[in-house]
């Protein structure tokens, strides 16, 4: 279990908790689950708004993956209904003061549906315990996840060249999410 430590506050953050509710569960993501998620990665129609459009092969899809087990704070995202894997998220980039959220994909079945908002509101609830607002790269291109940021009440606060673990670096919008905002 990866913590982050505050000496200011004297508080842990557990990176990579089990989040659960009645429509998604987030467990830490394992080298294991690597093929188990590449069959819901391997859809191209995934990725055709991302900046990196072929992650859907393997040899790239591996290097995202790899970066996940990085990042130390990647989850494997499964329905709670069915147990069936629909997708990833992950935090990473901690500051003192707040949190990058991202690199969420889904499987289309989960498109459109509440989803992304329960796994998004699970990480959230987690993260605004401990800091102040939360961060959000979405790809220049990306208009459904850009749409699916300001369903959540995302603001949108710049654009940043973003250099995604071992690809090219690209144009990302970046969102904002305040705790204060959130908890109304």
């Amino acid at each position: 279990m990866r913590l982050f430590f505050d000496t200011k506050m004297k508080q842990q953050f557990i990176l990579q908790p089990i989040l659960k509710n009645n429509e998604v569960i987030l467990i830490p993501l394992k080298e294991i689950d690597f093929e188990d998620l590449f069959l819901v990665a391997s859809d191209p129609l995934i990725w055709e708004q991302h900046p990196n459009k072929d992650r859907y092969k393997r040899e790239v899809f591996q290097t995202f993956f790899d970066g996940a087990m990085q990042s130390g704070g990647a989850f494997l995202i499964s329905d709670s209904q069915t147990k069936k894997i629909i997708g990833s998220s992950r935090f990473y980039d901690l500051a003192t003061d707040h949190i990058k959220i991202g690199y969420t994909f889904f499987s289309r079945d989960c498109w459109g549906k509440s989803f992304n908002k329960s796994t998004k509101a699970l990480m959230l609830h987690h993260a605004f315990q401990f800091f102040d607002f939360a961060i959000f790269h979405v790809g220049a291109t990306n208009f459904r996840s850009q749409k699916a940021m300001e369903k959540l009440g995302a603001i949108k606060i710049g654009e940043e060249e973003v250099a995604y673990h071992g690809e090219a670096v690209k144009l990302n919008f970046v969102y904002r999410i305040d705790k204060q905002v959130w908890i109304k």
